[in-house]
């Protein structure tokens, strides 16, 4: 299933099921996506066979349905739009867990720390964002007032239960300050956490429906001005860590809610030619994800 939530004017929130070109009202059954979640934990049930009932009993019903290219646009309060898919009570973020990145990273820092991490067997953690922090799809990702050199970071992020199996899969643009973490590693929070620093989308994939993880191959785009200025791709099949593995590292005497997101890193790096600017479009798309699209957007000075 693909899960989202989403925005109807008069209305608030809804959360529903995308079926084909519409998007199926379950917020009767479940208001939240994270009840939903909840829900199925409880009853230790996958997220498909805890909801299969509900849509099942909505359709048969004929209740209305929302066309989902009416929900992709711009977040207003006057129109129908994405929602992040879940509230996450926490956003987690994993590094170096992709060969290129971590040679990137050596040339941009000119030391060794990254490929040290990339072999050994601790993996990079770090938190990333609280919900408040997180913009949906295409809403705003930030250009701190502080950087010159912001950049998008696209990934594969993963839904965390309560246990390291995933229960959904979904895009994630982990943007990150790299001139700030290139001056000094100790600099890393402020590189990874501010305002619109995260976004995730267009939807959350259960597990049930992701037949092998280790394969989902996606791209990054950076947009300006209509024209493509940075174009790669990546798969998880570059990576050198499994999931399960940065899941046991994360919840190793660290207690983090159900109904989390951990982003697993970055296979795409960019040079500083590809910057960030205000008004760039970022685009990270995957035949099984979706397609989640941010506007870039300069920070003031605080």
């Amino acid at each position: 299933m693909k899960l989202v939530q989403f925005h109807l004017p008069g209305v608030g929130k809804r959360f529903g099921v995308v079926k084909g070109k519409m998007v199926w009202d379950l917020t009767d059954h479940y208001p939240t996506c994270y009840d939903a979640v909840l829900e199925a934990l409880r009853r230790n049930q996958t997220l498909d066979a805890l909801l299969t009932p509900c849509l099942s009993a909505i359709r048969r019903k004929k209740t209305a349905a929302v066309p989902l290219e009416e929900l992709l646009r711009t977040p207003s309060p006057e129109k129908p739009h994405l929602l992040l898919p879940i509230d996450p009570p926490e956003v987690w973020g994993a590094g170096v867990t992709y060969k290129r990145s971590a040679l990137g990273r050596d040339a941009d820092s000119q030391t060794d720390i990254y490929t040290r991490v990339y072999f050994s067997d601790r993996p990079e953690i770090f938190f990333k964002a609280t919900a408040s922090r997180c913009s949906p799809p295409y809403g705003p990702i930030g250009i701190r007032s502080d950087s010159q050199f912001t950049a998008p970071e696209a990934e594969v992020a993963i839904l965390i239960g309560e246990s390291l199996t995933p229960l959904a899969y979904t895009l994630c643009n982990d943007v990150s300050a790299w001139d700030i973490e290139r001056e000094n590693p100790l600099y890393l929070p402020q590189s990874k956490t501010f305002l619109w620093c995260c976004s995730f989308g267009p939807w959350l994939v259960t597990a049930d429906q992701v037949p092998d993880p280790t394969q989902i191959p996606f791209t990054c785009r950076i947009r300006r001005n209509g024209t493509i200025l940075f174009e790669a791709k990546a798969s998880t099949r570059q990576m050198n860590r499994t999931f399960q593995d940065l899941l046991s590292f994360l919840l190793r005497n660290n207690p983090v809610p159900p109904g989390s997101l951990l982003t697993t890193g970055t296979g795409i790096m960019m040079g500083e030619e590809a910057a960030l600017r205000d008004g760039d479009i970022v685009e990270i798309e995957s035949r099984l994800l979706g397609l989640l699209v941010n506007r870039a957007t300069k920070l003031p000075e605080t």
